[in-house]
């Protein structure tokens, strides 16, 4: 009798209807592959992914009008460098940083000439110079290699390329269109090749509230020029980010300012 109830107990507990569910859910199918579904969802997605800038293409039309830049101008460029930045050198680092300026005369070889001259600016060698000269007609004249300083602003010629507009204010460089033309190009093509934010892309006239502004003469320290001044360079800036967001380059964050009391 008791073998005959534990029998029973075992094929009540072991019965497999007893252990299935009491509503069993119906199989699963895998759907069907949508190729056309899947290529218009990729499309979607590498429409709105960031694409990486055709450097290449940005290049514009750079006319080479070098400027004499020998073994004499390097070392005056390097011992400049020593008693400025505290280190010896004539190399430009990084560049991290673009300078625009316009040149207060009516031509681009006046200003080569300026450059090319070698004179004492401020009692000391080497002579002012810039990598580019924009004329008035839209025409790019590089001036030195992009791997040399050039003596342009205070306490950034270590770390910027220096861009000469000829004019003879914000307005008329502003306000003239082939010339701006050419100037963003040249500037979207410096910014996507260096990897240089756009918030360092400053007119001489806001080096003092650069942050990356280092000079060690005191007396020095609230020496600058006025030209390419705020309101100019945040029309620049401004129409520099629209080509920068169209060409696929990065834009990054607005400027920061410092204030060193001058």
């Amino acid at each position: 009798m008791i073998a005959a109830t534990l029998l029973a107990l075992s094929a009540f507990v072991l019965s497999p209807s007893l252990l299935a569910p009491a509503v069993q859910a119906a199989p699963i199918k895998s759907a069907p592959i949508d190729g056309a579904s899947i290529n218009s969802a990729a499309a979607a997605v590498a429409a709105t992914a960031p694409r990486a800038p055709d450097i290449a293409a940005l290049r514009p039309h750079i006319v080479w009008k070098p400027i004499p830049y020998g073994a004499r101008r390097r070392r005056q460029m390097g011992a400049y460098s020593k008693r400025h930045y505290g280190v010896w050198k004539w190399k430009l680092t990084g560049p991290v940083a673009i300078v625009e300026h316009y040149t207060t005369g009516t031509t681009w070889q006046g200003a080569w000439n300026t450059f090319a001259a070698n004179s004492k600016h401020l009692g000391e060698y080497p002579g002012t110079c810039a990598h580019f000269v924009i004329d008035t007609d839209g025409t790019i004249f590089q001036l030195v290699p992009l791997w040399i300083r050039c003596r342009h602003t205070i306490g950034l010629n270590q770390l910027a390329i220096g861009i000469e507009h000829v004019g003879r204010s914000d307005a008329e460089v502003i306000g003239n269109a082939r010339q701006m033309n050419a100037s963003l190009k040249l500037t979207l093509w410096l910014v996507a090749k260096f990897g240089i934010q756009t918030r360092n892309v400053i007119g001489h006239g806001e080096s003092l509230q650069s942050p990356l502004r280092y000079e060690r003469y005191a007396a020095w320290k609230c020496m600058t020029h006025t030209d390419m001044s705020r309101p100019a360079m945040q029309t620049y800036r401004g129409w520099l980010r629209d080509r920068e967001r169209a060409a696929g380059v990065p834009v990054g964050p607005a400027p920061e300012w410092v204030d060193i009391g001058c």
